[in-house]
């Protein structure tokens, strides 16, 4: 176990340790695999990950979790986690024990354990609504895309900034009916689609490095807490994203409300949802694009996983042979 944080500044060997959370999370989440059972695979994972987070040595305070006090008996907002320090040190936690819970129980690709462990106050706290993103990968302009802008004008922007054709562009956004006017635009303006199922945080992540994933841009309305968590990602390997709060009903609203969010028209950059330093981890629970699954053989659990820092930008990607598969149980 790492030595205790100090003041607010993020253990180094606290990332190791947040890991750990993450692939415990994964192993709990992957018994579940392809059995068609959502809220079994999600209990499973968010107890998992409960476990595991009390035992580590800060106090957390849940900022992105399961939802109100009340609604969920874990990893609710506002949940005081953790097994203290000497240094009384306070840190944020986004938890998302089930990243693709649909993607777990059907077994397809790219369901993954994701934890952010953060400086206090440095995370946005958002409402269980939804949220409106675009984003883009490194090295392009501040600005290049906007939430308020049209698809084609982000678009014929990035293709600008790149130097290419709008047609040599690829768009990831999640398949569900609400898109229906965002899919026919993005076709319109002759860009490819990547549409997925499950799994925006991935989705984001993948516009980091479209040399291998093969998607420059994320359009689309998804979770709120996915919204912060893949910007916690982006903050560690660059990018630009910006989001825009939606309240679909009059139970999102009051939820809104009750967050103290009384403008659902504001737009968020990457710098209001990350304002400080953070150390992000995630663990493959299905075979994905970034990392492998959770891998059994007779003697052996196998996990990847890929834990990240923001003052530094590094990502250290991490392949682990768990010996003694009882660990788990």
């Amino acid at each position: 176990m790492s030595e205790a944080v100090e003041g607010t500044e993020l253990d180094r060997a606290l990332a190791l340790d947040i890991v750990r959370v993450t692939e415990a999370t994964a192993v709990a989440a992957a018994q579940w695999l392809g059995r068609g059972d959502e809220a079994s695979a999600d209990a499973a994972a968010a107890a998992a990950m409960h476990r595991e987070v009390a035992r580590l040595p800060f106090e957390g305070v849940v900022v992105v979790g399961e939802g109100e006090e009340g609604d969920c008996p874990v990893f609710y907002l506002g949940e005081k986690i953790g097994a203290g320090s000497p240094s009384g040190a306070a840190l944020d936690l986004a938890v998302d024990p089930i990243e693709g819970s649909t993607l777990c129980a059907k077994a397809l690709p790219n369901a993954m354990s994701v934890l952010v462990v953060a400086e206090r106050g440095s995370l946005l706290k958002v409402p269980p609504i939804y949220m409106e993103k675009v984003a883009v990968g490194p090295g392009y302009p501040e600005g290049i895309v906007r939430v308020a802008a049209t698809p084609t004008e982000n678009l014929n922007a990035l293709a600008k900034a790149k130097g290419v054709r709008v047609q040599d562009l690829t768009v990831c956004v999640l398949d569900r009916p609400r898109h229906g006017y965002l899919i026919e635009e993005i076709r319109t303006a002759g860009a490819a689609l990547r549409l997925i199922g499950d799994g925006d945080i991935a989705g984001v992540i993948h516009v980091t490095n479209p040399s291998q994933t093969g998607i420059d841009m994320y359009l689309g309305i998804g979770g709120a807490a996915e919204g912060v968590l893949a910007a916690a990602a982006l903050a560690c390997i660059g990018g630009q994203m910006e989001g825009r709060l939606v309240a679909l009903n009059k139970e999102h609203r009051a939820w809104a409300k009750l967050a103290g969010i009384t403008d659902l028209t504001k737009t968020y950059g990457l710098e209001d949802m990350v304002a400080g330093d953070l150390s992000f981890a995630a663990t493959g629970i299905t075979d994905g694009s970034m990392m492998a699954g959770v891998h059994h053989s007779p003697t052996t659990i196998t996990t990847e996983s890929v834990v990240m820092r923001a003052s530094t930008h590094t990502r250290r990607w991490i392949r682990t042979d768990h010996a003694d598969p009882r660990k788990f149980d």
